[in-house]
């Protein structure tokens, strides 16, 4: 399975609407700023000064907040004096030298952006930005503000934008089951089940356990593969367990390890079927045999 693919399963991020995807920590779009492969965040400081721009995105109007990068020279060596300047030459130099932000920005929200002028004082003020933060292996190279709206939203709140090697995702605690048996029973068979009975489970020997996750993965043999339950009678451990989305990244890329051993001797377990429990009891065994042995009918 593909991150993507996990995380669509995932109802936390399948149901998310585009600007919670935005507002999620974990929101992270690779960029170019020119030649310089780089990843834009949107957890920027909020600029105290900057130069205010009035840019047009396709046919709508928005304020382009750009502070005093140092990475933009001749900006920083105006930047105190940029209040005298005439406002075509502050904007003439703004192009010149933040041509490669602005094809970023571009390139970013997928749409035509060009400069109007500059935002007259509170023209801004009450609207919604977003304060981004490109950086590369090195560092932090350059931060800008932009205004947000529905359209904007849209195009950068998707899923493909979620690294899902953050934190917030990886951390992601969810329910897991391990199961060491799966198999058909006959409807007489199991309406006749009584505390004393016995299930002999020969594969609990030969085949490794399965760790469902979230009733909606399964990780076995090393490999990790969507689960949708198919109606068969399961023999599992009686203690839930608990897996991390991280878990499952990694099995995904084939970095996990088997869900483990076999159970051992008085193990307790559950048996289910259809996320209903039909039946509690413990690994023993029937002569040299494996077997599930009941202690107890639940339903």
């Amino acid at each position: 399975m593909k991150p993507i693919e996990i995380l669509s399963a995932i109802p936390k991020w399948s149901k998310a609407s585009a600007k919670e995807l935005l507002d999620s920590p974990a929101w992270a779009l690779p960029c170019k700023l020119g030649d310089e492969q780089c990843v834009m965040r949107l957890d920027a400081t909020h600029p105290a000064d900057s130069i205010d721009l009035a840019v047009k995105i396709e046919d709508e109007t928005h304020t382009l907040r750009l502070p005093d990068n140092p990475a933009f020279e001749e900006i920083h060596k105006v930047w105190a004096s940029r209040a005298e300047m005439p406002e075509p030459i502050l904007l003439a130099i703004v192009e010149k030298e933040c041509g490669p932000l602005l094809q970023l920005v571009e390139n970013a929200v997928r749409r035509q952006l060009k400069i109007i002028g500059l935002v007259k004082p509170g023209e801004a003020d009450g609207a919604e930005f977003i304060y981004a933060r490109i950086s590369n292996e090195s560092g932090d190279i350059a931060t800008f503000a932009l205004t947000l709206s529905p359209a904007i939203v849209a195009v950068l709140g998707e899923k493909r934008n979620i690294d899902t090697n953050h934190p917030s995702v990886r951390d992601e605690v969810l329910p897991a089951e391990r199961e060491f048996a799966a198999f058909q029973l006959p409807a007489t068979d199991a309406t006749t089940l009584e505390p004393g009975d016995s299930l002999l489970l020969p594969e609990i020997e030969s085949l490794s356990p399965r760790l469902v996750i979230d009733g909606r993965f399964v990780l076995a043999e090393g490999s990790l593969a969507s689960w949708k339950d198919d109606g068969l009678y399961r023999v599992i451990a009686a203690e839930s367990e608990t897996a991390t989305v991280g878990m499952l990244m990694d099995a995904a890329g084939g970095e996990s390890a088997e869900p483990g051993a076999a159970p051992k001797a008085e193990t307790p377990l559950k048996l289910v079927r259809m996320g209903r429990t039909i039946a509690s009891g413990r690994l023993s065994r029937v002569g040299d045999q494996p077997a599930f042995a009941i202690d107890a009918v639940l339903g």
